[in-house]
This record gives C-alpha cells, structure tokens and sequence, in this order.
C-alpha cells in the first residue's frame, strides 16, 4: 500500500476525459478521505457527473490514475466498481414503484432458495428480514412492506441510499440525493448521511444546495469547466468562497503555488 494511501481510500489523478471535441475533464485530481464527506461542487457543465461516473465505472477516462486504497485499478464497469466496495445512488432514482421497500431494496438482487439454484423460489423471508435490519441499523422508519408509490420524497430517497449498503461497501457516491425534496426530506437525507459517515463509510456527495454542502461535508471540492478549482474546508468556506471559484476556477495566486509546489 503506498504512503498516501494510508489517509486516502481514493484518489483519482489527473483525470482527463473527452467526448469528441468536448473536453469534459482536463486533468482533475481528487482525493477521499477515510471515513469522510467530501463534497463535489461546480456549476452545470463543469465535469461533476462525468467525474463521479468514471469512478463508478459507467466512463472510461482517456488518461489518468485511480487508487482504490492506495492500488492502482482500472474500474472498466459498474460491476468492477462494485467489486471494490463503491456503491452509487443516482439523481434519478432507480426504483420501482409498484414494488415494495424490501423488493426495491433486492431490486435486481434477489435471493433464491431451495435445492434448484437460479430455479429456486424467491427467499422471502430472507429478504424481508434483511431490508428490516438495514432500516433499523440506519434508522429510517418506513414500513418495509409499504408500496414505495405511497412513500413521500423523502422517504423513496432514504430507500433508494438503503439499497447501497445491501453490499457493506466502503465507498458510496451521492450524486444529488436532496434534489427536489422537501425541506424535510432534505433533513432526513442529511442525517442519514451523518450516521453512515459514523459507521465509517467514505462518502462523495454532489449537491447544487451549498447550503447543505456546508452542513454535511467534511471538505469541498469545486470544478470549475472540466478543471479543479481548489479544495475548502467545510467548517470555514463561506457560500461566497465556493460561489467565486465555481465561476471564476482557482485563483491565480493558488495556482502559482501549486506549480510551484510541483
């Protein structure tokens, strides 16, 4: 395991990634923290959802370095992603809604039993009892047999984060998880983003809400037209400060230094 890895769990280096003519990333470097929030900021169009997909496997990058605890890895798919313990809830919620919690929760993951394998008849049961340890573990109150179409916002995003942690991942990237809900809602999101933060998971949160941002992160770091803007820290960063370099990118004078620096 190399030095660095040792207080990173990910780090993706100079990341460049380029659709046709348009380059989406040029030589981005982020790093995460064990055990902490780190938030991804940037105004539309600069490179956050391009970023996030290259670590959970849906892109390629066309250059660059990503370590998974301190090793080299090329994550080719979602599926190899996942296999390195990342796990992702997207804006756009993969749920069913005519299902209920515990089927959305093994959406796609179903257990079978009996003695005929993939022939087998659907472990119920099994499921059911699961999907109501992870609630309880992460204390959401929702019915595990509720129809996920009667569910609030809220409620259906808390489900859809649950099903992240079906595979204990160390790693768990929340692109928008507060999107158009309710203040409520939001609150409910951000507490549970706290209590799996203290069950030692890494977690990489995008939000246009810097409100929430500020809150919930650890540090922010910004993207600035497929480029890094800087990293703050999320105690002390104004609303101002992310505003400035979401708009402008990195100041100049930051930038000297870190070439300086090498």
């Amino acid at each position: 395991m190399s030095e660095s890895g040792d207080d990173y769990i990910v780090e993706m280096e100079g990341i460049t990634k380029r659709f046709g003519e348009v380059v989406a990333l040029d030589g981005v470097t982020l790093r995460l923290r064990r055990g902490e929030v780190l938030a991804l900021a940037g105004d539309n169009g600069a490179g956050k959802s391009t970023l996030i997909k290259c670590l959970a496997g849906a892109h390629r990058p066309d250059s660059g370095t990503i370590r998974i605890d301190g090793e080299t890895v090329d994550i080719d798919s979602p599926r190899r992603a996942k296999d390195l313990g990342i796990e992702t809830t997207f804006q756009d919620l993969a749920i069913a809604d005519n299902l209920t919690v515990t089927q959305n929760i093994f959406l796609g993951r179903e257990e079978v039993g009996g003695s005929g394998g993939l022939l087998g008849v659907l472990s119920k049961g099994k499921m059911r009892k699961r999907a109501q340890e992870l609630l309880d573990e992460l204390e959401i109150g929702v019915d595990v047999d509720e129809t996920v179409s009667n569910l609030s916002g809220g409620e259906r995003q808390l489900v859809s984060i649950s099903r992240t942690m079906l595979s204990d991942p160390e790693i768990i990237i929340m692109d928008e998880p507060t999107s158009a809900l309710s203040v409520e809602g939001a609150e409910r999101v951000l507490e549970l983003i706290d209590r799996m933060q203290r069950q030692g998971i890494s977690i990489l949160l995008i939000s246009h809400n810097l409100d929430y941002v500020r809150r919930a992160a650890d540090r922010i770091h910004i993207l600035h037209q497929g480029t890094d803007a800087g990293v703050l820290d999320g105690e002390t960063a104004t609303q101002d400060d992310i505003v400035k370099r979401m708009v402008a990118g990195m100041p100049d004078s930051e930038r000297s230094e870190q070439a300086a620096d090498g």
